[in-house]
């Protein structure tokens, strides 16, 4: 059982990384109360009394925690026939070793796009478990035949009841997607997935596919403003992500092929993009043996390369990017490398922004995570070298992670 929150802590001796502006401060010290960041400064230190825990960080650096915003604790196998035979207890419990996984790479806050419910979420705020914390959309929306979809092409079965944990659940038409929109909304949804073009794990379509028309897109949209949510989008080609940002979603996953228009439309908008390099990386690298099906593997190459050049082109235009992995099994354990892939066209400040401040943004929890300022959650990392000189600090933890702090626990 996790320990309970200390009520306070002081960290002294460390460098504090301010991401907003790539600030990184010497000689400073940073004070917890009940979880939240109390109070920081350069020099001395305040007294401290006997019971409040001090942490020396020696010259280390005190960052915020990091924010993944694209993840999927449920998918934890490639092997669909093994996994339908798992019991929801079963699932939840593996999903949720994942959970506590993220958190010790320093990942302190993620967004699950796609599976986690609110029993997960309560489990860990409750201390149950370890994890981070957990913004979950529910299940996403697909429509027959879409990304979502995931039934054996000799199926001619309904789509299920939708009460077992799953990343989907199959609505079409205006009034389903109306319906099922309130549902997730009324189980505690942060934000609506839509599925509204093909993709690189689903079998039975092509990436360029535009799934949902514009009446149903609206109709979330509508949903999502009416509940004060917001409506996310998984797709690829400027097909469907240029009409989902035309009817108003907020947020774009993956936009690998991403055209002049959708650079537009994201600035116009002032919405968001979520490039997922490393999942294609890795299934390219490690698929196969992964238990990838053969016809899933093919359609990497359609995206992987095009994935860094859309980030480039978008980091130039300055749309507003964050951070996302979108791992599946076993590939999980490589969260961190999506920070190398985008250091090859992104400098480590901006890499860092999309991994806390702008991330914190597209969560509406700005000033609650991703910053050091007085009032944060005290979710942070404690880390050898300096992140903004090199952001390999980050995706070697082995060596240079000393410590995850949430919520003011050392984990």
């Amino acid at each position: 059982m996790p320990t309970p929150h200390p009520s306070r802590l002081l960290i002294t001796g460390a460098r504090l990384l301010h991401p907003e502006n790539g600030e990184l401060t010497d000689a400073s010290w940073l004070e917890v109360a009940d979880g939240r960041i109390a109070a920081h400064g350069t020099g001395r230190p305040p007294a401290a009394p006997e019971d409040v825990p001090v942490l020396a960080a020696g010259g280390a650096t005190v960052m915020p925690g990091l924010v993944d915003a694209h993840v999927h604790i449920l998918l934890t196998s490639f092997d669909r026939t093994e996994s339908a035979s798992w019991t929801p207890g079963y699932a939840t419990v593996r999903a949720l070793g994942e959970a506590e996984r993220m958190l010790r790479r320093g990942f302190t806050t993620v967004r699950d796009v796609g599976g986690a419910d609110h029993g997960m979420a309560r489990a860990i705020d409750e201390g149950l478990v370890l994890g981070p914390r957990l913004i979950h959309g529910g299940k996403a929306l697909s429509q027959t035949g879409g990304h979502g979809d995931i039934r054996p092409l000799g199926d001619d079965t309904a789509p299920c009841c939708q009460s077992r944990p799953s990343f989907a659940r199959v609505a079409d038409g205006v009034d389903a997607v109306r319906a099922a929109a309130r549902d997730e909304f009324r189980k505690g949804a942060a934000h609506l997935k839509m599925l509204i073009g093909g993709g690189v794990a689903s079998p039975h379509d092509e990436v360029s596919a535009v799934q949902y028309t514009d009446e149903e897109i609206r109709a979330a949209v509508t949903e999502a403003e009416n509940h004060n949510r917001y409506v996310t989008v998984h797709a690829y080609h400027p097909r469907s992500v240029n009409l989902a940002l035309r009817a108003g979603v907020r947020c774009v996953e993956h936009g690998n092929l991403l055209d002049d228009d959708t650079l537009r439309l994201l600035l116009e908008h002032d919405a968001y993009l979520v490039p997922t390099l490393v999942t294609y990386d890795q299934m390219a690298r490690f698929g196969k043996q992964a238990g990838m099906p053969e016809q899933t593997y093919r359609k990497i190459a359609d995206v992987r390369e095009a994935g860094l050049a859309a980030l480039e082109r978008a980091h130039r235009a300055g749309v507003n990017l964050v951070f996302g992995s979108d791992l599946l099994g076993p590939l999980q354990s490589a969260q961190l490398e999506e920070f190398s892939l985008r250091a090859q066209v992104q400098p480590p400040a901006d890499i860092l922004r999309a991994a806390t401040t702008t991330a914190a943004r597209l969560l509406r929890m700005e000033g609650q995570i991703g910053t050091l300022v007085v009032g944060a959650h005290a979710d942070l990392l404690v880390v050898d070298g300096d992140p903004l000189d090199d952001i390999h600090v980050l995706t070697r933890p082995e060596q240079h992670l000393r410590h995850v702090i949430k919520a003011g626990t050392v984990i």
